[in-house]
């Protein structure tokens, strides 16, 4: 396995750190991740979720981190396309991917909020929709094919992406439907956070059977983790850290988990584990259901070993959940580095 990283900028309050302080912690972080010899560092795209996320807008600090770091590779995880003019979608792309020397990730999906949709002035019933049709866009301008928009005039959208063909490209995947979505497309998967391993397992074992893209299937998954020397410090950590963030995440999608939105059917079914989650959220739980990972490095180890087994090609390490006091990240970072990442066999990168 790849072994990545995920950040969403949380800003909780017992850490009591400004926004400005989270950037510039969460660069620092980067930049020693570079360092470290990790792969990539995946941001989210998230709007009006205080606490939960502050980051609005990851192709800017992907932009300055560009310039920050020399080997990691940086990934929009993941572009909420229903909220982009197509057009848009393209130039960023082409522009960050110029700007990392062709270190470029790229997540696609449809977003889960209603108030974005609303705001944004998306219909959220058309989402699917929507991907469709802006990912056959961006395609066709990474690939310097012809591009039209309606209706039916010719752009020249400028300019264009280094990687060849294009930059990889993957797709939030949280429902069966959109798992086989993006085995018919050929995209990498970024599963998780969502729902228990259990079912995330059978949803990446369908994925991989559908696969029909170039190459070996790839699959992200995303995992909360505290490593630390003392297992006793880790689970404290944890306990707080990933639960606070689990709790948070319940809560930002608690509308379209209780609500009975088109095309979110299986959002509307989770809402039955989120109401199990909601009798208390802990760290023994979460633990039970694959969604973090808290110990020393062989503690570590034992519990990554099950993603491995299933195929996951990327593990995406949400460290502390962004948290924990940046000291203590970057204390897990070098754990991992130095001692967890050596233990799993690491293939070559697939575009």
């Amino acid at each position: 396995m790849d072994f990545d990283l995920f950040y969403e900028l949380a800003m909780p309050p017992f850490l009591s750190r400004s926004e400005a302080q989270a950037y510039e912690e969460t660069m620092e972080e980067i930049i020693l991740a570079d360092e470290l010899g990790f792969r990539g560092a995946w941001f989210v795209e998230h709007h009006f979720m205080r606490g939960y996320s502050h980051l609005s807008k990851p192709d800017l600090l992907i932009a300055a981190l560009s310039q920050r770091t020399r080997r990691i590779r940086l990934g929009l995880g993941v572009i909420p396309l229903p909220l982009h003019h197509p057009v848009h979608v393209a130039e960023r792309l082409a522009t960050l991917d110029i700007l990392t020397r062709g270190r470029l990730e790229v997540g696609i999906g449809r977003g889960f909020s209603p108030k974005e949709f609303a705001v944004f002035g998306s219909p959220m019933g058309h989402s699917r929709e929507s991907v469709a049709e802006t990912l056959a866009l961006v395609r066709a301008h990474l690939k310097r094919e012809p591009v039209t928009i309606p209706p039916g005039e010719p752009v020249d959208i400028l300019p264009h992406a280094v990687q060849s063909p294009h930059p990889p490209l993957w797709s939030a995947a949280v429902s069966p439907q959109s798992f086989a979505y993006a085995a018919q497309e050929g995209l990498g998967v970024l599963a998780g956070p969502f729902k228990p391993w259990l079912m995330t397992r059978h949803d990446i074992a369908a994925f991989q059977a559908a696969w029909t893209g170039p190459g070996a299937p790839r699959i992200g998954m995303t995992v909360g983790i505290v490593c630390l020397p003392d297992r006793t410090q880790a689970k404290r950590v944890a306990a707080q850290s990933l639960t606070w963030f689990y709790r948070q995440l319940l809560e930002t999608t608690r509308p379209v988990l209780e609500s009975l939105y088109p095309s979110y059917e299986h959002f509307h079914a989770l809402g039955r584990f989120r109401a199990l989650m909601a009798r208390g959220i802990h760290l023994p739980l979460l633990e039970a259901f694959g969604m973090a990972v808290a110990g020393t490095p062989d503690d570590c180890i034992r519990a990554l070993r099950k993603y491995e087994a299933a195929g996951v090609t990327h593990l995406i390490l949400a460290v502390a959940a962004g948290a924990a006091a940046s000291h203590t990240v970057r204390e897990s970072l070098r754990l991992i580095a130095q001692e967890v990442m050596p233990a799993f066999s690491r293939p070559q990168a697939s575009a």
